[in-house]
């Protein structure tokens, strides 16, 4: 089985989140931009003229987007290399996007839980990858709603294969934890699922075998916290901590 890239390379793409991407003026974006209109930062070589000072210039949204590889797999398998400048299809090729980057994020999730447990996660990986070479019209006839559920599931047996030794971890599984000192807890093993960590005060936590899916990590201090054995804890994620 050969995973597709889970990694962006833009060079592969035509830079496809800074067209197809809507996006409102605010903490992340300095203006708003709708969708199928390019970014004006964008050259003609598809290249952004900010890259390297986005995040000074206001454009933390930028920063913190992470399409997992789909953009390259839209562009270059999708579409056979033909870019929106001449394809015509923007709005197709929004949805297709859309759909492609649930895709190669559910990959990269469960491709983790295969490495991290000897749970059920393999054969979903194989039936994952067998969708994502599929023509336009065959992506968006997926349900891809129903896909994340049956995902999910077998993601939360993977994550309590993982955490089971943690004997008396936390169940924080959606909870309100914005801009609590959460320094005192043992965050070992713990579900933090969905939880809202906005703002919360993380320095020197130790967070090996947490399950921070899905968790809203937004300018959380983790400042000396261990994070390298967290699990399901995404680039995106990491993008808007405090480290």
């Amino acid at each position: 089985m050969n995973l597709p890239v889970l990694q962006a390379d833009c060079s592969q793409c035509f830079a496809l989140c800074c067209v197809l991407l809507p996006f409102q003026k605010g903490e992340s974006f300095p203006e708003t931009k709708p969708s199928g209109v390019p970014c004006h930062n964008l050259d003609d070589r598809d290249r952004c003229g900010i890259h390297a000072t986005l995040r000074e210039d206001g454009w933390s949204g930028c920063v913190a987007f992470d399409c997992f590889g789909a953009g390259q797999q839209v562009a270059q398998v999708t579409y056979g290399g033909v870019s929106w400048r001449e394809g015509g299809n923007l709005g197709e090729m929004a949805a297709v996007l859309s759909v492609m980057r649930q895709l190669h994020e559910m990959l990269a999730l469960l491709d983790e839980a295969v490495r991290r447990s000897a749970g059920p996660a393999g054969p979903w990986l194989e039936r994952v990858v067998g969708l994502v070479g599929g023509t336009p019209e065959e992506l968006l006839a997926l349900d891809i709603d129903q896909l994340r559920l049956e995902v999910g599931a077998v993601l939360g047996e993977a994550s309590r294969g993982v955490r089971a030794h943690w004997t008396d971890a936390l169940d924080l599984t959606g909870q309100d934890l914005a801009g609590r000192d959460l320094r005192e807890l043992d965050l070992r093993g713990a579900a933090l699922r969905g939880a809202v960590l906005l703002g919360a005060d993380l320095r020197g936590c130790d967070l090996t075998d947490a399950d921070l899916l899905g968790a809203d990590l937004r300018g959380a201090d983790a400042r000396g916290a261990e994070l390298s054995e967290a699990l399901f804890l995404t680039v995106a994620q990491r993008a808007v901590l405090r480290v």
